[in-house]
């Protein structure tokens, strides 16, 4: 009987600590495609994905894994990113994007989509 009132009660407190654990994991910003996958210094591109509001993503970024170039985004929905390739992009280079996260604890995460500079 003990250890069914244990089980019980373990049971019971990962039903009721599982949901935010995996409501958490919803809100990860995620990016799918980016449109045009390659332009000039000023181009204006789309990023489309999930959870990519102004009260996910903090930042976005151009990254080479050794560099970090800050994109300014023109405007954000959940499901979309518009912003322009800045001056200080190099020609040639084929760049990961990255976003900052908000929250308590922000945090850098490269996408699975890239850009290059003509």
């Amino acid at each position: 009987m003990r250890f069914s009132l244990t089980f019980l009660t373990m049971t019971l407190l990962v039903a009721l600590a599982a949901p935010p654990l995996l409501l958490a994991q919803d809100s990860i910003p995620r990016c799918t495609t980016v449109e045009p996958a390659s332009g000039k210094v000023g181009t204006e591109f789309v990023v489309t994905g999930e959870n990519l509001s102004k009260d996910t993503v903090a930042k976005l970024y151009l990254t080479d894994g050794t560099a970090d170039i800050e994109i300014p985004m023109s405007e954000q929905t959940a499901t979309t990113i518009k912003a322009k390739i800045p001056n200080s992009a190099k020609v040639g280079e084929r760049y990961k994007l990255m976003i900052l996260t908000k929250g308590k604890e922000p945090k850098l995460i490269e996408q699975p989509v890239r850009f290059e500079i003509e």
